[in-house]
């Protein structure tokens, strides 16, 4: 068993705290992807879990086994890093069984392990070459394979992609992904990447400033953001958000300039007269004639998407973007409506980023999301 289990768990670096009392339960065999930009604590965060940075106040379990004082070798995990970190003088074989060599494995006992681990990641042709001598995905495969041979608990990747190109990460990430369902190891996967994130994760830990905003699968995550930041940081195009005040009465949210955004009864009833930020995913929306959605809006500029376009908005002052299969191109200025369905409206409190929801009976709640089990 290779559970994880971080308890309460902060970081401290002089007088600045950067991670903030964290909690996370993490399951045998599951497929975990940390994810949030640069300075949110994620790599220092699975750096405690390495056992390369100290931690600074709570506790972190192991398959059972408090690790806070144990030594990185100590913990069962093997950790792949962004720099591959290859011994460039060593072949391939070299330094994939370069622990099994410290450990004192005898040659042909090692020998036989690293071919197998080597075939196991289509490297077994390029055995005998020297890392100078390898693609960069083929370096990555060799640092995945020196992870595998150890038979580690628990795998940890620090955005071990971020290095190639964006044909060859879409490559990694699957190969990532079958060599994880073939192992069945516990995998920690830390990135930036959202594309990374949805396409990895059995579930998704978001983290905001050295605290955690929501755990969810890919699907939870997208379709139910517990937060604003959430909201803003996972869909590409990114949400839409606009201001208003809801009305029971008329079953929707009243903006500033006389929209009225339509609601679901529940809702309406549960948030009457309250001030909240609308969500909506450019996907969600549609364009109209004026007058004939729910919002009036200025046409700004068009962005080719592929399949798609993007078509940018303003409303009043306030970005707005459509992505639709219609590649309409128009005037800049150009008056247009937009659709909104009641059903993709995301409610947010004003003040505090999180969540509503119109719970049993039109009870206003917040979802909170349970970060430890």
């Amino acid at each position: 068993m290779a559970d994880i289990s971080i308890r309460d768990v902060r970081k401290v670096y002089g007088k600045d705290e950067v991670i903030h009392g964290v909690n996370l339960a993490i399951h045998n065999g599951e497929f975990i992807v940390i994810l949030g930009p640069s300075g949110c604590g994620k790599s220092t965060l699975l750096r405690m879990i390495a056992g390369l940075e100290d931690i600074s106040g709570g506790e972190i379990a192991i398959a059972g086994t408090v690790v806070n004082d144990l030594e990185p070798r100590e913990r069962g995990c093997a950790m792949v890093f962004q720099n591959y970190a290859l011994y460039p003088h060593m072949t391939v074989g070299g330094n994939i069984g370069y622990a099994l060599k410290v450990a004192g494995v005898k040659r042909a006992e090692r020998d036989a392990k690293v071919r197998a681990v080597a075939r196991s990641v289509g490297l077994e042709e390029f055995i005998d070459r020297k890392p100078g001598q390898l693609s960069g995905g083929q370096r990555q495969r060799v640092a995945m394979a020196r992870a595998i041979i150890r038979e580690p608990k628990v795998f940890l990747f620090d955005e071990p992609l971020s290095n190639l190109d964006a044909k060859l990460r879409v490559q990694m990430r699957h190969e990532i992904r079958r060599i994880h369902n073939r192992i069945g190891a516990t995998s920690v996967f830390v990135t930036h990447d959202q594309h990374e994130g949805m396409t990895l994760a059995d579930r998704m830990v978001i983290m905001n400033k050295g605290t955690i905003d929501q755990v969810g699968t890919p699907e939870e995550v997208y379709n139910r953001p517990a937060t604003t930041y959430v909201a803003g940081f996972i869909g590409s195009p990114a949400m839409n958000f606009l201001s208003g005040e809801v009305r029971a009465g008329e079953s929707a949210v009243a903006l500033a300039d006389g929209s009225r955004i339509a609601l679901t009864p529940a809702a309406a009833r549960a948030f009457d007269g309250r001030l909240v930020q609308i969500g909506l995913r450019p996907e969600a929306l549609a364009l109209c004639a004026p007058g004939e959605g729910a919002l009036r809006a200025r046409f700004d500029f068009y962005e080719e998407m592929g399949s798609d376009g993007l078509h940018h908005l303003m409303v009043e002052d306030v970005p707005l973007s459509v992505l639709s299969a219609h590649k309409q191109r128009m005037p800049e200025g150009q008056e247009v409506g937009v659709t909104v369905p009641p059903e993709v409206v995301h409610l947010f409190d004003v003040e505090s980023g999180q969540r509503l929801e119109a719970g049993p009976g039109a009870v206003a709640t917040i979802k909170r999301m349970e970060h430890a089990e």
